[in-house]
């Protein structure tokens, strides 16, 4: 699989290993300085806005990710070449991102009248420390590259809406824009649900598809992707 995959896809999918290797088995320190926080978090840093989209929660979380960015992207990048396909992958992850952290903000604007609580005002009882403390375990990092690879299940969708996908479950084909439009259906479900156990970033998943729509439908006024 890895000698047939397109040369971006085969360099995203090293450096999403190398930082799975480094953060979990080398230095899981590193875990806190790479994952995507809140801007308002301790834990932020500019950086995070780029290298949370290689950072994975588990072995599972990486490899349905790589597998996914190998079976569609690979076809994305033949059709646009290296540079065009970088420049939508990192777009949909940034804009994963951006609609994620959107939401967290608008929670805290609901709770606070603020879209950037100080830690004092989520914690108002606890002196500075503990605050700190406290603030450090309420952030939820967002990590994984989802955001990016839904925005190329969009656009495979786009591109190759007659293409047959075979499902495992149920086992059967689909064609890709049914696939693209029943998934994105199902994300926006469990994202309005907000379940509080779902630990899933829905909303990250629906920005990527969002900002790839957005992307794709310029470049088609631009008259030089479909074909």
């Amino acid at each position: 699989m890895f000698s047939q995959a397109t040369p971006v896809v085969r360099n995203l999918m090293i450096i999403n290993v190398i930082f799975y290797v480094v953060t979990h088995f080398i230095s899981p320190d590193l875990q806190t300085v790479f994952s995507g926080y809140y801007p308002s978090a301790p834990q932020f840093q500019p950086w995070q806005i780029v290298t949370h989209m290689f950072m994975h929660a588990s072995l599972g979380h990486i490899f349905f990710n790589m597998f996914a960015l190998f079976m569609f992207g690979s076809q994305l990048e033949r059709v646009w070449g290296p540079k065009r396909f970088l420049n939508y992958y990192l777009i949909c992850g940034l804009g994963a991102f951006a609609l994620h952290e959107l939401v967290v903000g608008y929670g805290y604007f609901s709770n606070y009248g603020t879209w950037f609580p100080m830690v004092q005002e989520l914690f108002p009882s606890l002196g500075y420390s503990a605050a700190q403390d406290a603030a450090r375990r309420l952030f939820v990092p967002v990590v994984g590259a989802s955001g990016a690879v839904f925005g190329l299940l969009l656009g495979f969708g786009m591109l190759f809406p007659n293409t047959r996908l075979q499902l495992l479950f149920p086992p059967i084909p689909i064609k890709a824009r049914y696939f693209v439009l029943g998934y994105g259906a199902i994300e926006l479900m469990f994202a309005l649900q907000n379940n509080p156990g779902d630990n899933v970033a829905h909303f990250a998943h629906l920005g990527g598809m969002l900002f790839g729509y957005v992307l794709l439908k310029k470049w088609q006024r631009e008259r030089d992707v479909f074909y």
